[in-house]
């Protein structure tokens, strides 16, 4: 059973106060949080396998290549740019 000093503990690093009456629930209540996980580190998992994603579902992931639109390709893009400079496409600064 965790302590009423723990418990205030928690509170402090979670930023909130507590009443007496809620530091007696908070001590009930996350005790028998931590005692369920105690009775799960019991149980064996050797035989189980690991998985990374409860779907199965795999992330795709296309080439990384560069593509040369040519001066034409470049004129194009620029054209749909509020504003260009120098063959840039010209934004507000950000700093």
């Amino acid at each position: 059973m965790l302590t009423k000093e723990e418990i205030q503990h928690i509170a402090g690093l979670a930023r909130i106060s507590l009443h007496e009456k809620e530091i007696e629930k908070y001590q009930k209540d996350l005790s028998g949080i931590l005692d369920y996980f105690t009775e799960l580190q019991k149980l064996d998992t050797e035989s189980v396998e690991a998985i990374g994603h409860i779907t199965g579902m795999r992330n795709v992931f296309r080439q990384d290549k560069s593509s040369d639109f040519g001066s034409i390709g470049k004129e194009e893009i620029l054209k749909n740019a509020p504003e260009t400079k120098g063959g840039y496409v010209k934004v507000k600064s950000v700093l």
